[in-house]
């Protein structure tokens, strides 16, 4: 049974952390966090770059070894990357490195903050979570609740959240890749970016991921319906 969200906290139409309350019907003014968040940050405002976030623990668990090796080759491509988080000394080490080298596509925010979190979720296009094993994961629930289209690998809950997109059939509300692998990873992130570029594909992403109910109204029939049929086997 899979973990849920709180739809009230996290709730693009009345977050108080957001620079601008948007819904599904509103989409427009999304795009308003994001420029309003690279002025925060100090990136380059520019509210036609796809720009990348990542909310985690900086851990190996959470795919940071992958990252870290397509670095050079994510920091070449026409995007923006805003990470926040703690963790192990090599990950935020190697954030501040290209922020400094890059600080108009990097910024990397290595503490603990709530507010900057959901503005994260908010403005970014795309939630990068590459785990090597997620029991459930939440990150990947609160970007779709926000409109923001996961990327993630194919493992535990990520693999039951995230329904990669079909072209052909205009299925799907995130992208995914099966292989613990570098090259799949960043295969994965390329391809998301060409389909930024198709607003036809972008959009209908956006809505069928804000579309997935994630709260916990759904889990906890399922805890009820699981403990009726225990107490009716006893």
């Amino acid at each position: 049974i899979l973990n849920g969200i709180d739809y009230d906290i996290n709730n693009p139409q009345t977050d108080q952390n957001l620079f601008v309350n948007y819904d599904i019907n509103s989409l427009d003014k999304k795009v308003q966090n994001k420029i309003e968040l690279q002025k925060l940050l100090k990136l380059e405002v520019n509210p036609n770059i796809p720009m990348v976030g990542i909310v985690s623990r900086l851990v190996s668990q959470k795919g940071l070894d992958l990252i870290s090796f397509m670095m050079p080759e994510i920091v070449n491509e026409n995007l923006q990357l805003v990470v926040l988080g703690t963790g192990e000394n090599q990950y935020q080490s190697m954030f501040h490195y290209y922020d400094s080298h890059y600080p108009s596509k990097v910024s990397a925010n290595i503490t603990f903050d709530s507010a900057l979190a959901q503005q994260i979720y908010a403005a970014s296009d795309i939630f990068l979570m590459p785990s090597l094993f997620e029991p459930c994961g939440i990150g990947q629930m609160i970007a779709m609740r926000y409109g923001t289209l996961p990327i993630v690998r194919e493992t535990g809950g990520l693999k039951d959240t995230v329904n990669p997109y079909n072209q052909y059939t205009h299925e799907g509300n995130g992208f995914s890749f099966t292989n613990y692998n570098a090259h799949d990873m960043l295969f994965t992130l390329k391809r998301a970016l060409g389909f930024y570029r198709m607003p036809e594909h972008w959009g209908k992403l956006v809505k069928s991921a804000m579309e997935q109910d994630l709260s916990w109204k759904k889990s906890t029939e399922k805890y009820i319906n699981l403990y009726r049929h225990l107490v009716n086997e006893e």
